[in-house]
């Protein structure tokens, strides 16, 4: 959430930001919302100064036995308008958080300004393509070849934009995330979370998911519960309402967790395999930390998750996103995208972000530095999107035969399994 003082003080240089994000958010209803909030604020004090003269009026003319009623006739008219000011207050402090709700945070000096994906900028690469003396397939002619997937059992089971893995599939998948796991507790220092899948919407407030992309999630009706779109809502909110020592930070933690989208707006897009659906398995990085420390904090994060792809052998590369391309509450997003010969395209395959003190505000996250507490700054990124390092291990790996050689890397994983072929 905006800082509401930084939105009175510097409307220009909010308009500044909104436009630099192609966002067309009209602030003055904002404005107006706000100095009518103040003024209803004021003239309730006021009123409330008045009727604590007239308390004590009516005191000494009681005591001093003289006729205080004329007094308190005015005082029930008076009363009754301190009601109807607190009200008003209330009603007006509600819309007005809720417009607020509505802003996104400011894009950092450095994200590259433009319209969409085709203004992002080509960080770095790593890695090299494979190259095959046969034309390579796609995820899924690869999996149905072997007999590990079975998109249509999927959507007899469930629907569209859902995927069932069999034997050594699902024992990939489960590889992949120990593997993850393993690297994050291990190497990088995070404390691994096993989080609830289901949250509370003010959860989902806390992270910038409500009010604005509920259309994107998954509600459990009759219930104030909704389906996690990433592990990112429940870690996050793990310090909703806290305040941090300041020797404890940076914090860092990470979680295996289903995640759950509805893919609102995305009809058409990525119809075939595993790219886009509905649930998708994913471990999640996250972080809290000072505002000195954040920046830094981003790139190790961004190299932590790079780590796994280099663990894997998988090239890739990373981009940053431009303001037009960045998510609602980030200030800044690197996107780590891999190389998928099936498409012959880079395809994302972590998001980066640094959230400075946006998701903190709403979850009123805070750290004591001296005596006044102040807001974390929050980081996250995949580490990695399980289904699709699945996808890339399979293009990547394939075999003019038909079978997959396993990265060295996961055969611990795997019960020493060094190639997955069709299954009988």
């Amino acid at each position: 959430m905006l800082d509401l003082k930084l939105l009175r003080e510097t409307p220009d240089m909010v308009r500044q930001a909104l436009k630099r994000r192609n966002n067309p958010l009209d602030l003055e209803p904002i404005l107006e919302l706000d100095l009518r909030r103040r003024q209803l604020l004021y003239d309730f004090e006021q009123l409330r100064a008045e009727q604590n003269r007239a308390s004590e009026e009516i005191a000494r003319l009681k005591k001093a036995r003289q006729d205080a009623s004329e007094v308190i006739a005015t005082m029930k008219a008076v009363s009754e308008r301190v009601k109807q000011l607190d009200e008003q207050a209330r009603q007006a402090d509600s819309d007005l958080e809720a417009q607020l709700l509505l802003i996104p945070n400011f894009p950092d000096e450095t994200v590259p300004v433009g319209t969409d994906e085709s203004a992002n900028r080509i960080e770095r690469h790593w890695g090299e393509k494979p190259s095959f003396d046969f034309v390579p397939k796609d995820h899924v002619d690869i999996g149905e070849g072997l007999g590990i997937f079975n998109f249509d059992c999927a959507a007899k089971l469930s629907g569209a934009r859902f995927s069932l893995s069999k034997g050594p599939g699902a024992l990939l998948e489960r590889a992949l995330i120990n593997l993850m796991l393993d690297t994050h507790t291990r190497e990088n220092g995070y404390t691994e979370i096993l989080p609830p899948f289901a949250v509370n919407s003010e959860s989902m407030r806390g992270t910038g998911q409500l009010p604005k992309f509920a259309a994107d999630l998954f509600h459990l009706e009759g219930t104030d519960l909704w389906l996690i779109p990433t592990a990112e809502v429940p870690v996050t909110n793990i310090h909703r309402d806290d305040i941090l020592d300041m020797e404890r930070l940076p914090v860092k933690y990470c979680a295996y967790t289903p995640c759950f989208r509805s893919e609102a707006g995305s009809y058409g897009k990525d119809t075939r395999g595993m790219i886009r659906q509905h649930q998708f398995n994913k471990v999640e990085l996250v972080k809290f930390a000072t505002p000195e420390q954040s920046w830094d904090e981003l790139e190790s994060l961004t190299n932590n998750a790079e780590a796994i792809l280099q663990k894997l052998g998988l090239a890739y590369r990373v981009v940053t996103l431009c303001t037009g391309d960045l998510g609602f509450s980030a200030a800044k997003t690197y996107d780590i995208e891999v190389w998928l010969p099936g498409q012959n395209n880079y395809r994302e395959i972590s998001s980066c972000s640094n959230f400075t003190d946006f998701q903190a505000r709403r979850a009123n996250i805070r750290f004591r530095r001296d005596k006044k507490p102040e807001f974390v700054h929050t980081l996250n990124g995949s580490g990695l999107a399980v289904g699709r390092t699945v996808v890339a291990v399979l293009e990547n790996y394939q075999q003019a035969d038909g079978t997959v050689v396993v990265p060295p890397v996961l055969r611990p994983y795997m019960h020493g399994m060094e190639r997955l072929e069709a299954l009988r």
